[in-house]
């Protein structure tokens, strides 16, 4: 499914549990707020979290976008997720573990959204493809946590024993036309490493990164967006470019060019 509307660079994840979380996302500059229905909701608490989740897409976020993510086929939880989304305001359904093309279908039609497929096992990595392919789907996000403990990568580790499997997610978005979001960073004091983290993600053709915690926004905002430098010289190419191949400040340039320059500045 081609989507229409630019990537987001910033995705947060929040409990929808929490309703001090909630509330302040309402102010953050942040591009998508995904509720949280599963990994962060304790057992005993999902009911209340789903009704909250409805609530506050109800209200909205100003202009930021709003997803909610709902527990996987296996839980006890999971139709009573599709059915309370079916009647929600949510822009989009984030599917946890998505292994296969026709899982992605079955969501999609139950409630009407469109959905943000997390590739987070191998298995749903060697079908990334097929999934992103479906009517519906609107992004691939890189569940990268769960992604490291099936691939069973010693912790702490790094991402270098992941590097196929996230290319291959972002592979197969571009492929589809669909987003490609990057996984979440687990350091919440290390602004460095998710700075490096982030350009690396940029440098894979990752659109944006999943967040845990509002203070990785901006680091986040700015690593997937451009630099004043580029924002210059991509706005010169697209003056200079007469069409077909020609010289532009030492390198050669044409059409394709000048379509990822205007691609760059069409998300500033």
């Amino acid at each position: 499914m081609t989507t229409a509307r630019l990537a987001p660079r910033t995705a947060l994840f929040l409990p929808a549990s929490n309703p001090r979380a909630i509330e302040k996302a309402a102010t953050l500059t942040v591009d998508l707020v995904i509720l949280d229905l599963e990994d962060a909701v304790r057992d005993d608490a999902k009911a209340e979290a789903r009704a909250a989740a409805v609530e506050a897409a109800g209200r909205g976020f100003g202009p930021r976008l709003c997803a909610i993510r709902i527990n996987g086929s296996e839980s006890g939880e999971h139709l009573a997720d599709l059915a309370s989304i079916a009647r929600s305001l949510a822009d989009f359904v984030v599917l946890p573990k998505a292994e296969s093309a026709e899982e992605a279908a079955d969501v999609h039609r139950a409630c009407g959204k469109p959905l943000l497929a997390m590739i987070e096992t191998p298995l749903g990595v060697l079908e990334a493809a097929e999934i992103g392919a479906v009517d519906g789907v609107a992004g691939l996000i890189a569940g990268t946590n769960d992604l490291a403990a099936g691939l069973r990568l010693p912790p702490g580790s790094g991402r270098a024993g992941m590097s196929v499997a996230l290319q291959t997610i972002v592979l197969a978005a571009r492929a589809n036309a669909v987003w490609a979001i990057d996984g979440v960073f687990n350091g919440l004091d290390d602004p460095d490493g998710l700075a490096k983290e982030c350009r690396e993600g940029r440098m894979l053709g990752f659109d944006g990164k999943s967040l845990i915690h509002p203070g990785q926004i901006d680091i986040a905002a700015a690593a997937f967006g451009a630099s004043p430098e580029e924002l210059e010289d991509a706005r010169a190419l697209i003056d200079a470019a007469q069409g077909g191949a020609e010289r532009f400040r030492g390198r050669m340039i044409e059409a394709m060019h000048v379509n990822q320059a205007k691609a760059l500045l069409d998300r500033m």
